[in-house]
Order: C-alpha cells, then sequence, then structure tokens
C-alpha cells in the first residue's frame, strides 16, 4: 500500500467518524486542525481507523502518533507484514 493510497482510506474515515465531507487530510493535519477531534473522538478515530485497515494500533504508536502523516506511515509500515 502506498502513502497516498493509505491518505485517501483515511480521509474516508475521518469524513465519516466527524461526520464532515469537508476534511482533506495532509501529512501535518492534527487534532488542532478539526474542530471536533476531542480526546472522546480520538478514541472513535482510532477505533474506525483500526477496523478499516484491520489493524490493532499499539499504545506506544497511539501516544506517539502527532499528525496524520505518521497515522499513515504506521498504516503503510504494517501493511507490508
Amino acid at each position: 500500500m502506498t502513502k497516498e493510497q493509505a491518505m485517501q482510506r483515511l480521509t474516508g474515515v475521518f469524513r465519516d467518524v466527524f461526520d464532515d465531507e469537508e476534511i482533506v487530510l495532509t501529512d501535518n493535519t492534527s487534532a488542532k486542525d478539526i474542530e471536533d477531534w476531542d480526546s472522546l473522538e480520538h478514541i472513535n478515530l482510532i477505533a474506525a481507523v483500526e477496523k478499516e485497515f484491520r489493524m490493532r494500533f499499539t499504545v506506544k504508536e497511539v501516544s506517539g502518533m502527532k499528525n496524520v502523516g505518521e497515522m499513515a506511515d504506521i498504516v503503510c509500515e504494517r501493511a507490508k507484514r
């Protein structure tokens, strides 16, 4: 899976979770860029991403993600396994 493919799928997940078809993700998108992205929605988002990509993040991965680009990088790395 390429990073572009991961970002496309992540965009769909973000739009579903935040119920906003206007969301456009970049590598630098973070919680401060999306109005409704609070701690509760973060949990929902992580669960939705895990379901979409049929994977589980570790606690270390979740706590270390600073932006969407890092999330996409983890997804791509896992897809190689």
